[in-house]
């Protein structure tokens, strides 16, 4: 079977009752201004300022295939970013539509609650024990990556009351990582402009900071000595609040949305080392990472270290249907299934339809040997082609990443590591040029990040690299850097 349908036949749908014609017509026959003024009056958008953009208009995306994706006015744009990070199957897999369809049919909707189970979530709970490392047997089912980390959290207090440890109720991440959205997922994210619009904060939650060498390396430090003081701020911060009072540490393999930054080697495994001294759990949040991402089928074998929980979402179900879940550990799992009622759940937990979708994705994954592949062939062109095409750039410092996922730094002079002042505002001019250009690369503050569907060719690759080439040099000759 090949990597990705290179073309999908187009199946007729059923036709929709007379009622509904006259409104898929109508919304057939939108223009892009009109389908602009009703999304201006009635939506609101995820992360925007709604004034501008009502006023810019959205760009209209109505249909997707592979890697692209087509607008409203028939422009054909490459998606340098899977979606959010999640599309790594590509866009327009039958197969898992079909999957959809027939469990909508056989069983739409069934809770897991009242001692009750189906089929899906049983099948998907033992396909993810096979492609999880081996401690991971068991696995709590949630909407996404935001109640993922909600759930660790729950799941971390639980563990510890189990053990007698009613003290241990700290936990800490770092700053500049992301967990999510929610209250708690929120407060674990160290994002200064997220807990600014966010008074009320879970409790218990502390920060260190992140292991961001570009931009906080002071002196002649190398990024392996850099690294490894940044880890043992774990241990200080431990010390500081005390040990018995620490439940957990949770941290992307390499963050996402703070940047794609990757640590150098002796980071996680100096976390890891930590951890088990002071009896703390550590959490490996794979929403991003997971699935096949870095070319392991989780982000935490790539850095080699082995967590106690993990966070999934994103690449479950490759964003066709909305899931997370959260993998513990044989050691966390039995403490929590041994010791009564595990107060926590969800309407949708394991919900039959986002079950069965993943299931079909997660076979995509593995039987097309679609993560084989990144580790061995794509990931290291892409990762070859965007060093050899940036090599020397006149405002690129660093590209950090693995597989298909990379991360462009953007700066003033990138040899001596200064970054530019304002670099948010660069970052914006460089994704305004993408934009432009067709390409979906997007800008946190000053790092231009790239995270394509797994299932892309080295021709896509050799696309999409060209398009943020011509993004970046039109950035620099704006700023009047050559």
């Amino acid at each position: 079977m090949s990597y990705r349908t290179e073309e999908v036949a187009y199946v007729q749908p059923a036709q929709p009752a007379a009622g509904a014609q006259s409104a898929q017509a109508a919304q057939q026959q939108r223009s892009t201004a009109e389908y602009r003024a009703l999304d201006a009056a009635h939506h609101i958008h995820p992360f925007s300022d709604m004034g501008s953009l009502n006023r810019a208009g959205s760009r209209v995306i109505v249909k997707a295939q592979g890697v692209y994706l087509w607008d409203s006015e028939g422009n054909k744009v490459i998606d340098g970013m899977a979606g959010l990070w999640c599309v790594n199957v590509g866009y327009g897999r039958k197969e898992l539509a079909d999957a959809a369809y027939r469990q909508m049919q056989e069983l739409s909707y069934y809770n897991t609650f009242f001692k009750t189970t189906h089929p899906p979530v049983i099948e998907l709970s033992a396909l993810l024990a096979e492609l999880a490392p081996a401690p991971f047997n068991h696995f709590f089912y949630c909407n996404s990556g935001s109640e993922g980390n909600d759930t660790v959290l729950r799941i971390v207090h639980q563990y510890w009351a189990t053990q007698g440890k009613h003290s241990k109720k700290v936990v800490i991440s770092r700053k500049n990582g992301y967990h999510g959205s929610t209250i708690a997922g929120g407060t674990l994210g160290g994002m200064g402009y997220m807990h600014e619009q966010m008074p009320s904060k879970v409790e218990n939650i502390v920060h260190i900071d992140q292991p961001y060498f570009f931009g906080e390396a002071q002196g002649n430090l190398t990024p392996e000595e850099f690294a490894l003081a940044r880890a043992q701020q774990l241990e200080a911060k431990i010390l500081e609040i005390g040990a018995d009072n620490v439940a957990a540490f949770i941290g992307e393999p390499f963050q996402g949305a703070g940047g794609v930054i990757f640590p150098a080697s002796t980071y996680w495994p100096e976390i890891q080392r930590i951890c088990r001294k002071y009896d703390i759990l550590l959490a490996a949040d794979e929403v991003i990472g997971g699935f096949g991402r870095t070319g392991e089928w989780f982000a935490h074998q790539h850095f080699g270290f082995e967590p106690d929980l993990i966070t999934l979402a994103k690449g479950l179900t490759s964003g066709y249907i909305p899931m997370g879940a959260v993998g513990l550990h044989d050691r966390v799992a039995k403490a929590i299934i041994e010791n009564g009622d595990f107060n926590h759940g969800l309407t949708y937990s394991g919900h039959p339809v986002a079950a069965a979708v993943a299931i079909a994705n997660l076979k995509l994954l593995r039987d097309e040997k679609i993560v084989e592949r990144v580790k061995s062939d794509t990931g290291p062109y892409f990762q070859k082609k965007l060093r050899d095409t940036f090599a020397n750039h006149p405002i690129v410092g660093e590209i950090s990443g693995a597989g298909l996922v990379a991360g462009l730094q953007l700066a003033e002079n990138p040899k001596a590591r200064k970054r530019f002042a304002n670099g948010g505002d660069v970052g914006t001019i460089c994704r305004d040029f993408c934009f432009n250009g067709n390409l979906i690369m997007r800008a946190t503050g000053d790092r231009m990040l790239l995270s394509p569907p797994l299932v892309i060719t080295k021709l896509e690759i050799d696309e999409i690299v060209s398009k943020a080439k011509k993004a970046i040099d039109a950035t620099a000759q704006q700023l009047g850097i050559s």
